[in-house]
């Protein structure tokens, strides 16, 4: 009498299955793209060989909070039931390998306060006070227009003495009228234009009279 079960699979077939689901009985995530309130947590930290799951835990938890929260021993203690001790063992191990940073300040009033710094990666110090989630992308602002100059017209013989005259003339303009306080651009680009017109025998005072005119 023949006992075999017609629909139990082949070996064949078996071994095919295990090529086509690699990971079949293990660990299979289920993955969707958080766009708010979500926390990035580096695999150094979720993956730390030498920390126990209370201080990796811990670690997330503090990292996942907005700036200026309270994280001391007591409020913690009443917000988890591990209890002080293993909270206070957390913390010390977390400081030891740099996800904290715990400093006592005096406020000026006299009461001492301890101070903490979470770090996301430790060995890289970045600006504090930034929060873990990002925010709504920056609006790009446009780019400045480009200021047009006028033309001016150019010395016959554009010597550097007669150039230098011209710019020391415009840096004086501003003694005359504020508005004309000049960019080192503006007057690199208008000095030609003076020295053109010294070059014929206009004074300075002509000059300026007609420039603050």
């Amino acid at each position: 009498m023949d006992t075999r079960n017609p629909s139990a699979p082949s070996r064949a077939q078996a071994r095919t299955a295990g090529k086509n689901h690699p990971h079949a009985g293990g660990l299979v995530h289920e993955n969707a793209r958080h766009t708010e309130r979500f926390t990035v947590i580096g695999n150094h930290l979720a993956q730390h060989p030498e920390l126990s799951l209370v201080a990796r835990g811990l670690a997330l938890y503090i990292q996942s909070l907005p700036s200026g929260a309270s994280v001391d021993i007591k409020t913690l203690a009443s917000r988890f039931p591990e209890g002080r001790d293993r909270i206070a063992a957390a913390l010390r191990d977390l400081e030891a390998h740099g996800y904290l940073r715990r400093t006592r300040e005096r406020l000026p009033g006299g009461r001492i306060v301890t101070r903490t710094v979470s770090c996301n990666r430790p060995g890289h110090r970045g600006r504090t006070g930034e929060d873990q989630a990002p925010g709504p992308p920056k609006k790009r602002q446009p780019a400045p227009r480009k200021k047009v100059l006028p033309v001016v017209p150019q010395p016959a013989y554009p010597a550097p003495a007669l150039i230098q005259r011209a710019i020391e003339l415009l840096a004086t303009l501003r003694r005359h009228d504020p508005r004309l306080l000049l960019s080192a651009t503006d007057t690199e680009h208008l000095a030609p234009g003076v020295a053109a017109w010294l070059e014929r025998d206009l004074t300075p005072t002509d000059v300026r009279d007609a420039l603050t005119a």
